[in-house]
């Protein structure tokens, strides 16, 4: 699903191609379908559109976000 981060601030990207899970998720808000966004992004596939969404709706359940100091 998701391999990698870029950042900073580290980002989540879709299987280590560097497409930022949010530019997706943008790109899917704005009304585009999974069949457009596959035909300009050749390199993703269905499950990974799934994945953004599963990513999305996974983020909705988190209660409290800290700050960790090293």
């Amino acid at each position: 699903m998701f391999a990698t981060a870029i950042g900073p601030p580290k980002r989540p990207v879709i299987r280590g191609l560097r497409y930022p899970v949010e530019t997706m998720l943008e790109l899917m808000a704005s009304g585009m379908t999974h069949s457009e966004i596959l035909a300009d992004y050749e390199d993703l596939d269905e499950q990974d559109l799934l994945a953004c969404l599963l990513f999305a709706a996974q983020l909705t359940k988190v209660k409290h976000i800290s700050r960790l100091v090293a």
